[in-house]
């Protein structure tokens, strides 16, 4: 009889919960990695951590407070101790593409006044170029097809992103645009381009926000640190 797999996103999800101590502010991601990592915190948190957590999105506003998590805005602290968050891809030098959740703008916020943020997710999110994942860019309704026109210049092969045949409205109402890059040889270049569009809210390259990645392969935990220049 097979014993039943843990998946290997809540594998390194609980692993980066090791990582929170009582007494912290947390960042709270969106996706299915993350939310394994929720899960566990709220399971903390029942057993007696005391922790506040700031999250990302809506969805996981839900799923924390029905674990129990006590939560906070920007207006009760300004920085985060600590954010565990998935990513869609994550490179050598743990730069990311971010944003498949539609949730990236909070996700940046969160991310960039982090002092620690943990990605975790399983091996597969594991790259050695940007670019095979579609690069989120979200944008403001009012002109969307100029900053569509914007990023076709840029050769990113866009694709405005559809629910339902409506375009997808993330938790701010904006829209999201997916761009085909394939390969992304200068990712910090790239975001500044992408982000000086006119129209352009951010988009789903996180450079230098990652200070620790841990990765699942099976059981085994690939785990890299960020190096500070």
């Amino acid at each position: 009889m097979k014993k039943n797999l843990i998946p290997e996103k809540q594998i390194s999800a609980e692993a980066a919960c090791n990582y929170i101590k009582d007494g912290m502010i947390v960042g709270l991601g969106t996706g299915t990695s993350a939310e394994f990592a929720v899960r566990k915190l709220g399971k903390l948190v029942r057993e007696g951590l005391s922790i506040r957590g700031i999250p990302t999105s809506n969805r996981t506003k839900k799923l924390a407070e029905a674990e129990g998590i006590p939560l906070i805005d920007f207006s009760e602290s300004m920085f985060i101790d600590l954010t565990i968050d998935g990513a869609d891809e994550i490179d050598g030098n743990l730069n990311m593409i971010k944003g498949g959740g539609a949730a990236l703008l909070q996700e940046k916020i969160v991310a960039s006044v982090s002092r620690k943020e943990i990605i975790v997710g399983s091996k597969t999110k594991m790259v050695d170029h940007l670019g095979s994942f579609p690069l989120p860019v979200e944008v403001v309704p009012f002109g969307w097809q100029v900053v569509f026109n914007q990023l076709e210049s840029l050769n990113g092969n866009p694709d405005l992103r559809l629910n339902n045949g409506q375009p997808l409205l993330t938790d701010q109402g904006n829209y999201i645009v997916d761009c085909h890059f394939r390969k992304i040889s200068n990712p910090k270049l790239l975001e500044n381009q992408i982000n000086m569009i006119p129209g352009v809210v951010e988009n789903g390259l996180f450079i230098n926000l990652c200070t620790k990645m841990i990765l699942a392969d099976g059981e085994k935990l690939i785990v890299k640190d960020r190096k500070i220049r």
